[in-house]
Order: structure tokens, then C-alpha cells, then sequence
């Protein structure tokens, strides 16, 4: 989500001490961290009443989303060139028998 590094962190420690001082820091971290948990709810309890308000079902929208896996050029041309017309292109290719290479020359 963020992309904060190492260097970022240290710096924001440093000035984290420098405005609250060694005493009041780690409570100032915890408040923080609560207001954060405050606002995380906050927002998956908007995102729920718009979605229940709209009448919107993202069950559905997943669902249809992961349907257009089905069109991925590699699947299809794996249905496309593959022996048995009956068999469909595989889920998930590493945990089946490979389908043989298409060769061109070859009849």
C-alpha cells in the first residue's frame, strides 16, 4: 500500500522523537495506530451501506470479473490448438499434464 523504505521509517522515528520526545512517543504511536483502526472501520462500514443502498452484489462482480479469465490469449489458444477437442484448456497449467507444442511443420 505505501512504499515506504528502511530510510523513510528512521526518518519519521527521528522526527517522531524530536516533536513528542522519548516520553510521549510510544503513546502518540498508539493513538495513532487507534485513530488508523477508527478510520479503516469507518470506511469498510461506508463501503457496506453504499453497496446495501445501491443494491449493488460484489459476489456477482467477482464472479463475473473471473469469467473473463476464459478469454486470456494463452487459454484460448490452448483450447484452440489442442488434440481433444472435448477437453478444456486447464486451470491451473502446473498442476496438469502439459498440452503438446504446436508445431506447424508437422501433419
Amino acid at each position: 500500500m505505501f512504499d515506504i523504505g528502511i530510510g523513510e521509517l528512521i526518518a519519521l522515528g527521528v522526527i517522531g522523537l524530536l516533536v513528542f520526545g522519548p516520553e510521549k512517543l510510544p503513546r502518540a504511536a498508539a493513538d495513532a495506530s487507534k485513530w488508523i483502526k477508527q478510520i479503516r472501520g469507518m470506511a469498510v462500514t461506508a463501503r457496506k451501506d453504499l453497496a446495501d443502498s445501491a443494491g449493488i452484489d460484489f459476489k456477482d462482480t467477482v464472479n463475473s470479473v473471473k469469467g473473463l479469465a476464459d478469454y486470456h490469449p494463452r487459454k484460448l489458444a490452448t483450447s484452440i490448438f489442442n488434440d481433444d477437442p472435448d477437453e478444456t484448456a486447464p486451470a491451473d497449467s502446473s498442476a496438469t499434464k502439459k498440452s503438446p507444442a504446436f508445431d506447424p511443420d508437422a501433419t
